[in-house]
């Protein structure tokens, strides 16, 4: 869906007047300046680090170096989230905040091409992320940090908890992918249901021709399921669509060039990506973790549905373990309600990197405006062993 609205993007910018385009920049510039940080304690930073072999972009940003650290792993694929910097603004009173472009996507994906991208795996993004997170501790002096794993960002985002635990304070998944193995036909005929109730039988019938098998799909497949399931939700489609064009169009610094590589490291990829993420099981590695487990999904999310995510929620064993639907978010769950997310990591997560403060989670109120838990497990006290 995302390559989709950069494509239209990217391709419409041509034939628009110079108008739209002065405003454009205008916007970008007022937008830059919105985000700029002008605390002594602050931090920001962007360049492309050796990791993986090659050249991948990270963006450091925060109000207060001495704050948790928070680094988020991007869905997609290829779909850099730095776009989305100026939703997050208000998070970086609290966090420092790291966007990192993983190899075949945004900015890396820009300077390294197809070519010099290398091998791109689970595994391999799973490695790279260890090392992103090893230069990162390294440069901001935290022997901790968090991790906030987005949509296909997730699939490895708890392999990278898994495999190095005492590196983290906690895991957060949002959009939270738990794979195309399990509930897929039910899912399948949901999305069917609601196209034909819609009246939108090019969609039914697109999606009839592909099947609910994702074995057997091609890279088009793929996109053209998607698109119709976010057509199957009108309203979370025009939500889901205005963040996105908003959000390529108006993000600071970036050109046409910038958003040509986006839609190219997308379409990249998927192709490398697409086996393994038809075949991806959350289950199959196993449930347990070492590490606090939270999952904050969109409660109208309909491309990794708040249902799958919490029947894998459900097995999950950890220290503690919570999830909780954001109301008025679909998918993109941290961008299109930034404040009810912020506010349930300041609740639940934020403490955890101050044990003085541990006790107060439990003392906080959870009747908080847009968000509802589904359940809390785990004493408070077997935090202090996480």
């Amino acid at each position: 869906m995302v390559w989709v609205v950069c494509t239209v993007v990217l391709f419409g910018a041509a034939g628009f007047p110079a108008a739209l385009l002065i405003q454009r920049k205008l916007r970008q510039a007022r937008t830059a300046a919105a985000l700029q940080i002008e605390s002594a304690c602050g931090i920001v930073e962007k360049r492309f680090v050796r990791i993986g072999g090659i050249d991948q972009w990270i963006e450091i940003r925060g109000e207060d170096q001495d704050n948790p650290v928070l680094l988020v792993l991007h869905g997609g694929p290829g779909c850099s989230y730095s776009i989305f910097t100026p939703h997050l603004r208000s998070w970086e009173k609290h966090f420092t905040i790291i966007q990192w472009d993983q190899r075949g996507g945004g900015k890396t994906y820009g300077r390294m091409g197809p070519r010099r991208s290398g091998e791109i795996s689970f595994e391999r993004l799973t490695r790279d992320a260890l090392e992103v997170v090893e230069y990162v501790r390294a440069r901001l002096g935290k022997d901790r940090i968090f991790l906030l794993a987005s949509s296909l960002g997730s699939t490895f985002g708890i392999q990278v908890v898994r495999r190095r635990p005492e590196l983290f304070y906690a895991y957060i998944g949002t959009d939270q992918n738990v794979g195309m193995q399990r509930g897929r036909e039910e899912e399948f005929c949901e999305v069917l249901k609601r196209l034909h109730a819609l009246g939108l039988s090019k969609g039914v019938k697109a999606l009839e021709r592909i099947g609910p098998d994702p074995t057997g799909w091609s890279p088009d497949d793929y996109n053209t399921v998607a698109r119709w399931t976010m057509e199957s939700d009108p309203e979370g489609l025009r939500r889901t669509m205005k963040l996105l064009k908003d959000a390529v169009w108006y993000a600071p610094g970036w050109t046409l060039r910038d958003i040509r590589a986006f839609v190219a490291g997308m379409r990249h990829t998927l192709k490398k990506l697409l086996p393994e993420i038809t075949q991806y099981d959350a289950w199959k590695p196993g449930t347990h973790f070492e590490i606090p487990f939270f999952i904050f999904q969109g409660e109208d999310d309909v491309l990794t549905t708040p249902k799958l995510a919490e029947a894998f929620f459900t097995d999950v064993v950890a220290p503690i373990k919570r999830m909780t639907l954001i109301q008025g978010a679909g998918h993109f769950a941290a961008f299109m309600q930034p404040n009810s997310f912020l506010r349930e990591l300041l609740v639940d997560v934020h403490p955890l990197a101050e044990t003085r403060n541990l006790i107060t989670i439990d003392q906080t109120s959870r009747t908080m405006p847009g968000l509802r838990r589904i359940r809390a497990s785990t004493e408070l006290r077997n935090v202090q062993n996480a």
